[in-house]
């Protein structure tokens, strides 16, 4: 029996596994944008001080997931990447300026250009994957 095959006998090709597997993906670019950023400030690199940052861009992240409808295609660059984006960059942006953090135009825009490019990234690596996997599948072209 193929591995593929013993794969989907457990279930590790579940709906439900996919859509968690999807959002810890999205929520650990959160946590390294917010860690990477930390450490080249010299901000420090505790877990209190990471939660501090990091809980503003994962609520976003969470509203953007679920504006979005995200389970029904959670590995999708559209609409599933782009809610998660634009929720954890725009709506953690806005809930970080109404609980009292600092802002400031280079941060917003190294907040949008780093999530995109993590955010949209894994799931365009994904596809580019998945792409990949299937035209093996299908073998070489006969004519």
């Amino acid at each position: 029996m193929a591995l593929a095959e013993r794969m989907d006998r457990v279930g590790y090709r579940s709906p439900m596994r996919r859509v968690v597997i999807c959002t810890l993906l999205d929520a650990c670019c959160v946590i390294a944008f917010v860690a990477i950023g930390r450490h080249t400030h010299g901000d420090g690199d505790s877990l209190a001080g990471i939660w501090h940052t990091a809980w503003p861009f994962l609520s976003g992240l969470a509203i953007g997931l679920l504006a979005v409808r995200f389970w029904r295609q959670p590995a999708a660059i559209r609409p599933a990447g782009i809610g998660a984006w634009v929720g954890a960059a725009g709506a953690g942006m806005v809930i970080r300026v109404l609980a009292g953090q600092g802002t400031a135009i280079a941060f917003i825009v190294v907040t949008f250009a780093f999530l995109a490019l993590f955010i949209l990234g894994w799931r365009v690596i994904a596809q580019v994957g998945r792409h990949f996997r299937h035209s093996r599948r299908a073998g070489p072209w006969r004519g």
